[in-house]
């Protein structure tokens, strides 16, 4: 079964049009984000809202139908965050310069490390570079979200 159009609108909205894990703007994608079962449908997971989150590519193929990731300070497996249960500052924050996220607790650094957030081991920093370009043309990061001290 896929999500309707109504519920893939909700998520969309709820999202603020945000990928839920790397806030990347759907706008400034070529195609529309996915809905991410967060509790995968392989594993059990439903269509219901509460399990469905807003996710760039990257980030739904980084993420496949993993639930845990691997905290790379700690080297202990935790859970990837869940963007319904918890917030988003709360594990994470932009670098300075805004071009990476950081992991601040075990789950944010896990779920860097597992999705690959800032193309430590895939597509050669390709994300890097589009979030410099977006930082030049003022859409990034995302307002309201916390930054490291320069």
């Amino acid at each position: 079964m896929s999500v309707n159009r109504v519920t893939r609108n909700l998520v969309r909205s709820r999202a603020n049009f945000l990928c839920e894990y790397c806030h990347s703007a759907e706008e400034s994608s070529s195609t529309l984000f996915t809905i991410d079962h967060i509790l995968p449908r392989s594993i059990g997971g439903s269509d219901e809202l509460e399990n469905l989150a807003l996710a760039c590519h990257r980030c739904n193929n980084n993420r496949y139908n993993f639930v845990t990731g691997t905290d790379p300070e700690t080297e202990q497996e935790v859970t990837l965050f869940n963007p319904r249960q918890q917030q988003w500052s709360e594990h994470f924050n932009w670098s300075a310069d805004g071009l990476e996220i950081m992991g601040i607790t075990p789950t944010g650094r896990g779920t860097c490390d597992r999705l690959d957030l800032n193309d430590l081991y895939h597509n050669e920093g390709a994300i890097i570079r589009a979030r410099r370009l977006w930082i030049r043309a003022g859409w990034h990061p995302p307002s309201g979200d916390p930054r490291q001290n320069s």
